[in-house]
Formats: C-alpha cells, structure tokens, sequence
C-alpha cells in the first residue's frame, strides 16, 4: 500500500481498546478481522466488487470516475494543510472537553437521574461535527496531494478510492459506539446505590475518553498524508540546497 495510507485499523485503535476496557468486548472485537487475515483478506470482507474495481484501479494509476480528484483552485502550501490539520484537531478536541455534559460534573453535582438519552443525543452531535470538519480537511489535503507532483497525485487519488470505498461501512461500525457505551452506562447505574450519581460520573469520563479515541481514529488517514506532503516538501528542499 502506499505510503501514508495505513488504513484505520479499528482491531488495533485506541478506540477499541477503550470499548473492550468498558466490557463491551463482544461488540468491539467483530468491528475487526482475524489479525491472521491478509490485507487484501480484511478488505474482501469490507468491499463490494464495484469498491474493489475503483480501488484496483487507484493502485495501478488508472483514471477512474469514482477514485479521480476533484480540481481545485492553487492548493495551500504544505505548512499552511499541517496548520489547517493541528487547528482542525485542537478545535474538534476543544469542544469535546466544552462539553457542558462533561462540564457539569466537575463544577457541580451530577443529577444521578441524568440519562442515557442525553448522552446519546450529545455523541451523535460530536459525531457528526467530526464528519462535517474532517470530511472537508481530508478533501483539502487530497488537492494539495494532488498538485504537488505526480507520485502523490496518485496517493491522493487512492485515498480518494479508498474514502469512497470504506466510508459506509466505517460509518456503519461509528454508527454502534453510542450502543456500547449504553450498555455501559446501564451497568455503572446498575452497580451503584439508587440515588448516587456516582456511576454517571464514571461514564461521562469514560464517554470523553471514547470520544477523543473516535477523534484520534478519524484523523490517521488524514494526517498520515500530511507528513507525507511534509516529507516530500522536505525532500524537495534538500535536494533544492
């Protein structure tokens, strides 16, 4: 695979490992493959055959509606994507510890009658956030990939194929979290006296914990292209000197 496009692995990701953490293995270990199986194996079971054909396609260098990158304007410069990237991060992790949810139990006390419900409804809002923000700033390192020379033309145009392959069922694995963490949260209220807020407070904490691992998850692919436009700057640069 090309360099820069380890694919998420959610069998290896922090995101999992915290799922397992909170006894919610069963549902967390079938997001993955066997770790005996090949790539290729793991992405069979991911893709349909009209994915495998754009993805096929991406690897040898072959134009294809579905894995072509979409033209831009002059693309930003490599150090103002890295900047783009860490502020898009920061401010992505920044609303997640604002969280008023969160909030609320360290300047107060917590309602033990406190929902899951709520919780949800705040889950899917970040969820959602992630997806609108990282969606543009991947598409906006993809076209600074794609101007900066052919070699990474290519790699942009298989993230592409790649993006438009897996994303569905990316989603669709994303989509479970807010059922895992439920199954949680009914265990910690189940463990503590009526009345105690106690385990509420436990899940908020293991809830913000999920969360930056879904951040984190999210952002491999997008940055592991930007150190390789970092690199291939810096390589440019010294043979330049």
């Amino acid at each position: 695979m090309a360099p820069g496009l380890q694919r998420t692995s959610f069998n290896s990701s922090g995101l999992v490992r915290l799922l397992a953490d909170m006894t919610v293995a069963d549902g967390a270990v079938a997001v993955g493959a066997p770790s005996n199986q090949t790539l290729a194996e793991r992405l069979g079971l991911w893709l349909d055959w009209t994915d495998a054909i754009t993805l096929s396609a991406a690897l040898n260098g072959v134009p294809s509606a579905a894995g072509a990158v979409a033209e831009s304007g002059t693309p930003a410069s490599a150090e103002a994507i890295a900047n783009e990237c860490a502020r898009t991060r920061a401010g992505l992790a920044k609303a997640i510890a604002a969280e008023g949810l969160f909030a609320v139990g360290k300047t107060g006390p917590l309602h033990s009658a406190t929902d899951f419900p709520t919780c949800r409804r705040a889950y899917l809002a970040h969820q959602r956030a992630m997806t609108t923000r990282l969606g543009a700033l991947r598409a906006q390192v993809r076209a600074a990939l794609a101007k900066a020379s052919p070699s990474l033309q290519r790699l942009a145009a298989l993230d592409a194929a790649m993006d438009d392959a897996l994303a569905a069922r990316e989603g669709h694995l994303l989509a479970k979290v807010p059922g895992l963490l439920e199954r949680h949260f009914v265990r910690l209220r189940q463990a503590q006296p009526e009345g105690s807020a106690d385990g509420v407070a436990e899940f908020l904490e293991h809830m913000q914990a999920v969360l930056l691992a879904e951040l984190a998850l999210r952002l491999q692919p997008i940055e592991a292209m930007v150190d390789v436009l970092m690199s291939a700057k810096g390589d440019e640069a010294a043979r330049r000197s």
